[in-house]
């Protein structure tokens, strides 16, 4: 019984690996795909670093302010 699950899984594996290969347009169209989604987060990151300052300042001016009065 195992060594029949064995080949089995050995076939699965040979058959998915035969097909791995994308067409050229399609691997060109994930290239871009990918280079969009860095972009992206590069100016994600930017924004939140801004974002996240932003909060703390405000934060530590209400405790200051809180603390004068």
């Amino acid at each position: 019984m195992k060594n029949i699950k064995g080949v089995q899984i050995a076939k699965a594996v040979a058959a998915g690996s035969a097909n791995a290969a994308l067409p050229e347009a399609a691997a060109a169209a994930m290239a871009g795909i990918s280079t969009f989604v860095d972009d992206i987060m590069t100016a994600a990151w930017g924004i939140a670093a801004a974002v996240t300052l932003g909060f703390v300042g405000i934060k530590l001016f209400k405790k200051g302010a809180n603390k004068a009065s």
